[in-house]
């Protein structure tokens, strides 16, 4: 009776589990971390809805009372650009478990905020802009810069950084200067990547933009056409995103809202698909820069019908779209204009951006957690702060220095007047979360009265603003100067983020200048104080290079901070007193007039050589220009130092290479000066004979180096011979063989060691 008891109870428990695991629900293969991404994807969308898969292509703006807005229905990205960083944090929290547990299959969004400053976040922390982060000619220091914002972003549950800019700066009328890294292709491709990889060691996509060559608007005008042929595109404009999208793997791309030769980029299969997938192997997903698809139909008139414009968008190649344009796109596959797999297409591309960067999981594996817990610890902490005034440290270029006026000795200057309209205003550049009138971090003004306090006295005099003709403050910051050792004076432009309330701007997204030299009464304050006789340091505190020769001939001293984030003041007064010896350099030429651009150093040899080479001034009229010189007031790569840097010995490893070779130069140098310093070597290289037209100069390599004083340094430099090629009259991609002419030293116009290369077939 017992052995037959024990065989019901077994039947029984064993018809009970098969019973209980029937009604079990069955698992989503796409809910399997362990499954294959592939597999994955095409699981979620063998379950998805045609509205799904649209909703999927979409961006959505979200705030606190989200629900009433996605009413059950899951978005491929959503942005929150002003909520401080807390509430932020909080808001995505509530926002994935939403789409999480209340959307019929649970797909969670890519959140987006720009990060080209740090995180646009209100309260995180705010580094020195990328014009600031190009003139350190530091990579790895960048890279370290964007692993700390990174961090940042990962604490708010930010999944997608909306930079870098890898447009390049030869166009100085056009606002957005201050977010390159300058004019030349390589420098932006060595920093975007380094600023991508710091990102992307989280979970994160970075989102190189503006695809493609947006950052030379006819006119200077911000969204304006931009004019080149074939050659300049793949030569100049493509390069930094080859480079970035071949060495860092982004998993997006941004389009740009303008027009390469009158064709607008964003509708382009040629530009979206042959060219950034076929051509430069890029596997991501193509984000729409805001507008740029409804811009088709109402700013290019290339199409009829906002209909028109999300179709030709989408079969372009541009995945995801911020306008409401691809809200007619379910109307268009059932009336047969597109079909699903158009659609499918780009949802795949989307989808597998977020099974790889982890979002389906985050939840099982307890990574929102993480980040909640840490973000008190992560977000604007002290290491963040002193990284932020680290890059501004090597950002500052000082450019003229006579009489080794700087640093300041206070043992002699008593009495500083501080005098500009930026000496009392902290100034943080387009994309950052302050506005105009912040009083977040350290001005000019504020960081000298902490560094001399009780050891000299501040004079503080406003002397103009930074726009207008109002000349009454002028008289005030005179006798400021009359009455100190030395005055300070800060001048320059102003830039704010452009949804927060921008007044009178000179820098900025949309904030273009018809005139390069300085704006409102500025110049006429250097005058004044300069004829006081006392002397003059000038801080150029900008977005963008401005036409100052009148400062080259007068000023005693002139230090270029492009925004430098919010220990600005702290910096530059570490620089004036000499706690901190200079090291950036210029990532982009300043030019002598307005009428002197495109100003930038690498020109075609063409472009500026010529037989008619007597340079006009005033009063001695030339040629080219009559009453000036084509070459740019300060030159691509220049930058002084408090110390003094010799060039010793160059040696090449060999003086003839073919093609698949790479070069290695030595470098020797030694610091002569009587203090610690960084040296930025630049190598430069010119085709002294080819079949097209190329630069004079182009930077191929570089790198900063700190020598002890009295020391030398021994620095290695690579130069693989592929970096050489061209692109010739039919445009296939060669080196050409030939003598090439390496050239190193300081900068573009101060090469210490020429020496000649031959490159065989």
């Amino acid at each position: 009776m017992k052995k037959k008891t024990w065989l019901l109870c077994v039947v029984w428990s064993v018809v009970s589990l098969e019973a209980s695991a029937a009604s079990k629900p069955e698992v989503p293969l796409y809910k399997n971390s362990k499954a294959p991404t592939a597999a994955r994807v095409a699981d979620l969308m063998s379950r998805m809805t045609l509205e799904e898969k649209i909703a999927q292509l979409q961006n959505r703006a979200v705030y606190r009372g989200f629900e009433d807005m996605m009413k059950g229905m899951s978005y491929g990205t959503v942005h929150e650009m002003n909520l401080p960083a807390a509430e932020c944090a909080q808001l995505y929290d509530r926002l994935q478990n939403y789409l999480r547990t209340e959307t019929r299959l649970g797909i969670p969004a890519l959140t987006c905020a720009e990060g080209i400053s740090g995180v646009l976040q209100e309260g995180c922390t705010i580094f020195p802009h990328e014009l600031a982060q190009g003139s350190t000619f530091n990579p790895a220091l960048i890279q370290k810069m964007t692993d700390a914002a990174g961090g940042e972003a990962v604490a708010i549950g930010i999944h997608q950084i909306l930079s870098p800019v890898l447009d390049l700066a030869r166009e100085l009328r056009w606002g957005r200067v201050e977010e390159t890294f300058g004019e030349d292709p390589y420098l932006a491709a060595v920093m975007g990547t380094a600023f991508v990889k710091g990102y992307q060691q989280h979970a994160i996509t970075c989102t190189p933009k503006h695809f493609i060559a947006h950052g030379s608007p006819s006119g200077g005008l911000n969204t304006a056409g931009v004019y080149g042929g074939p050659r300049d595109l793949w030569s100049t404009y493509l390069y930094p995103f080859r480079r970035v999208i071949a060495e860092a793997r982004p998993k997006s791309v941004m389009t740009c809202y303008s027009a390469y030769d009158g064709v607008a980029i964003t509708g382009s299969h040629y530009y979206m698909t042959e060219v950034l997938r076929d051509s430069l192997g890029f596997d991501g997903y193509v984000y729409s820069d805001w507008g740029s698809i409804e811009r088709l139909q109402t700013v290019h008139h290339s199409v009829a019908t906002p209909e028109e414009a999300a179709r030709k968008a989408l079969l372009a190649g541009v995945d995801l779209n911020v306008d409401p344009t691809y809200e007619t796109l379910a109307g268009q596959v059932r009336e047969g204009k597109i079909t699903e797999e158009d659609i499918d297409r780009a949802l795949r591309r989307i989808l597998t951006t977020k099974f790889e960067l982890g979002l389906f999981d985050e939840a099982s594996e307890g990574k929102g957690k993480k980040a909640k817990a840490d973000k008190t610890a992560v977000v604007h902490n002290d290491d963040n702060v002193r990284l932020s005034k680290q890059v501004a440290d090597e950002s500052a270029i000082l450019l003229k220095n006579d009489n080794d006026i700087l640093p300041l000795n206070l043992d002699h200057t008593k009495r500083i007047a501080v005098i500009g309209p930026n000496s009392n205003q902290a100034v943080y550049g387009d994309y950052s979360w302050t506005t105009g009138d912040t009083k977040v971090g350290i001005n000019l003004l504020q960081g000298l009265q902490q560094a001399v306090a009780g050891k000299a006295e501040i004079v503080y005099a406003e002397g103009c603003d930074w726009w207008s003709r109002d000349e009454s403050k002028i008289a005030e910051a005179v006798e400021a100067a009359r009455r100190s050792d030395v005055a300070v004076v800060a001048i320059g432009t102003r830039s704010t983020y452009l949804a927060r309330s921008p007044k009178n701007v000179t820098s900025g997204e949309g904030f273009d200048l018809s005139s390069l030299e300085l704006p409102g009464v500025q110049q006429k304050l250097l005058e004044a104080v300069k004829a006081t006789g006392v002397p003059m340091v000038v801080v150029f505190i900008s977005g963008r290079p401005l036409a100052m020769p009148w400062v080259k001939e007068n000023a005693d001293a002139l230090i270029v901070q492009w925004y430098a984030g919010e220990r600005q003041g702290e910096s530059m007064a570490d620089i004036l007193l000499g706690k901190v010896n200079p090291s950036g350099r210029l990532n982009v030429s300043f030019p002598r007039s307005s009428g002197n651009i495109p100003c930038f150093y690498n020109y075609n040899t063409n472009d500026r050589e010529s037989v008619f080479d007597r340079a006009g001034t005033p009063d001695n009229p030339g040629y080219h220009y009559v009453f000036d010189a084509p070459q740019p007031l300060w030159h691509f790569g220049e930058g002084l130092s408090y110390t003094r840097f010799e060039y010793e010995d160059c040696q090449l490893s060999d003086t003839v290479l073919s093609a698949s070779d790479t070069l290695i130069v030595e470098v020797v140098m030694r610091n002569a000066g009587e203090r610690e310093g960084s040296e930025v070597v630049q190598l430069y290289v010119r085709d002294e004979v080819s079949s097209v037209s190329t630069p004079v100069q182009q930077l191929k390599a570089f790198a900063k180096v700190s020598i002890e004083k009295g020391s030398r340094a021994r620095v290695s430099l690579r130069l693989p011979i592929s970096e050489l090629a061209l692109y010739d009259a039919d445009m296939n991609h060669v080196v050409e063989p030939g003598t090439f002419e390496i050239q190193v030293g300081h900068s573009s116009n101060d090469i210490a060691f020429r020496r000649k290369l031959i490159v065989e077939n």
